[in-house]
């Protein structure tokens, strides 16, 4: 007689939709993406409400959402932070995959299988939306379309990020994966899924990307000044974290044995750090100088300043040099890199002139930022291939 076979598991995805004072779309919103899961999605599926320390009608509602529709959960928490939240849903959870989504649903359902699924299959550990590949299509301010570049091209060129767009609200993990990232994450709140990300790459975990349709939502209210401030907090943090060695997860078998180039897994965050620092430095000096001086000769003055600096750190920290043979040559070389920031951040003041001659600092400090995370990304190709190349050091050895 043929022994019957127990049925396979269902695959489960939790979605996670973080909230905080969110009364205004929250009803709308969840029973719309309940909607979309039940006609469509095929696998199981189980939405988790996350409120962090809502003040209004958010968790009342959240209740009441949970009761009426099926596979709904409501989870409340008494602090706020949407990584926060995330932690302690994600930790907790049984299911295969955990995602997360804004709860607007700026971006497009459709994305959402397309998303999952590599995690799914086994192919991917960690998947998330971009508005930044060609084949997204997005509707938002320029204003924001600025910040979103800026942040994540200093992203690449500063922390030697791989991925294209840490802050859209999109994102997707083996539950397995998540859990053994979670307990070396630091941050509570809007830099958590950046750091996740630069985690996982950091141990050579497989991120995959999937381009987005999305719309911006005129009315959200996060604090872009002070969330550009945190982020910038939070980078140096991870980047001093490598570089202690301080970050050990357990990774796949796959890419254990995955390696950089020889000497750049420790040099890219020595030079991270030593990149943070200065570019912090050059625009305390810029904002200081523009009191008293027109933006481009402030940006000439503090550039040189800091360069000069940059150069003379990375000789001794991140490539080991030591002594004063060859520190004037160093200096000289690491110049060219200081002429492209130059040409970059001066080319920056000035189309940011053109486009509103009466802009304000902030702005200024913003196109600047733009302009040093492409340089800096030049600095460290020409300080690794060219100025500090061992061979060269060799070659020119009497």
């Amino acid at each position: 007689m043929k022994q019957a076979t127990a049925p396979a598991r269902t695959r489960l995805v939790e979605i996670v939709v973080p909230v905080h004072n969110e009364q205004r779309v929250l009803g709308e919103s969840v029973r719309r993406l309940h909607a979309y899961l039940t006609g469509t999605f095929p696998y199981g599926f189980r939405i988790t409400i996350a409120d962090n320390a809502s003040t209004d009608a958010t968790w009342r509602i959240a209740t009441a959402l949970s009761r009426e529709l099926s596979h709904v959960r409501a989870l409340r928490l008494d602090a706020k932070g949407r990584g926060r939240a995330l932690r302690r849903a994600w930790s907790a959870s049984d299911a295969d995959v955990v995602s997360y989504m804004d709860v607007d649903l700026s971006t497009d359902l459709d994305a959402f299988l397309p998303l999952v699924a590599p995690l799914l299959s086994g192919h991917s550990d960690l998947a998330i939306g971009t508005r930044l590949s060609r084949g997204s299509n997005v509707v938002r301010g320029p204003k924001r379309e600025f910040i979103s570049r800026t942040y994540n091209l200093l992203l690449r060129s500063a922390m030697g990020a791989r991925f294209s767009d840490a802050q859209c609200g999109f994102k997707a993990v083996r539950t397995e994966i998540a859990q053994a990232l979670l307990p070396a994450v630091e941050d509570e709140e809007w830099f958590f899924d950046t750091e996740l990300l630069l985690l996982a790459e950091q141990h050579g975990l497989r991120i995959h990307e999937v381009p987005v349709d999305w719309v911006d939502d005129p009315d959200s209210r996060v604090d872009i000044a002070r969330t550009a401030v945190d982020d910038l907090r939070g980078m140096a943090r991870v980047a001093r974290k490598t570089l202690s060695g301080a970050a050990r997860i357990p990774v796949p078998p796959r890419v254990r044995g995955a390696r950089l180039p020889r000497g750049m897994a420790r040099q890219l965050p020595s030079f991270a750090v030593i990149g943070a620092i200065c570019t912090l430095a050059h625009l305390i000096l810029f904002v200081t100088l523009r009191l008293v001086m027109p933006a481009v000769v402030a940006n000439g003055v503090a550039l040189l300043v800091t360069a000069v600096a940059n150069t003379a750190a990375n000789r001794r920290f991140t490539f080991g040099v030591t002594g004063r043979t060859g520190a004037l040559r160093h200096q000289l070389e690491g110049g060219l890199a200081f002429l492209v920031g130059l040409l970059l951040s001066t080319g920056g003041l000035a189309l940011l002139d053109l486009v509103a001659p009466a802009a304000s600092t902030a702005a200024e400090v913003a196109a600047l930022v733009a302009a040093n995370a492409l340089a800096t990304l030049v600095r460290f190709l020409m300080l690794r291939a060219w100025v500090f190349n061992p061979r060269r050091a060799k070659e020119t050895t009497p």
